[in-house]
């Protein structure tokens, strides 16, 4: 700091100063319009299901990634994964409505199958 005082003088506190910031609550403009709430899109977006899939979530509409998530609970908690390789998963009775009839599902192919369940709009 001595010589960088002695090359730059009292510059070098000015230099080293912490920048100001850009915006600052006194220079925002008085005429700013509040955004709106982003929309859900992809899998977030809540659509219509199929009959099948409404009877097992107990809704009419949901997003697919809470379908996913309804499903994995319902699995969890009936205890119908597979213990020697998590990632399949017994189907019973409710889930074989679903699952197209299939007695073992692997979790990877849950997304697929569910397409199915949710119909496309143009």
């Amino acid at each position: 700091m001595a010589l960088s005082a002695r090359i730059f003088g009292n510059k070098c506190r000015a230099l080293m100063a912490a920048a100001k910031s850009a915006s600052t609550p006194a220079t925002a403009p008085a005429t700013a319009k509040p955004k709106a709430p982003p929309r859900a899109t992809g899998i977030l977006k809540v659509q219509p299901v199929s009959p099948a899939l409404a009877k097992f979530l107990g809704s009419t509409q949901a997003s697919r990634s809470d379908a996913v998530k309804k499903i994995w609970e319902y699995v969890k908690a009936q205890n119908l994964q597979n213990p020697a390789n998590k990632r399949e998963i017994y189907c019973d009775d409710k889930l074989k409505a679903i699952f197209d009839g299939n007695d073992k599902v692997n979790f990877q192919g849950v997304a697929k199958l569910l397409s199915n369940h949710f119909p496309k709009t143009t």
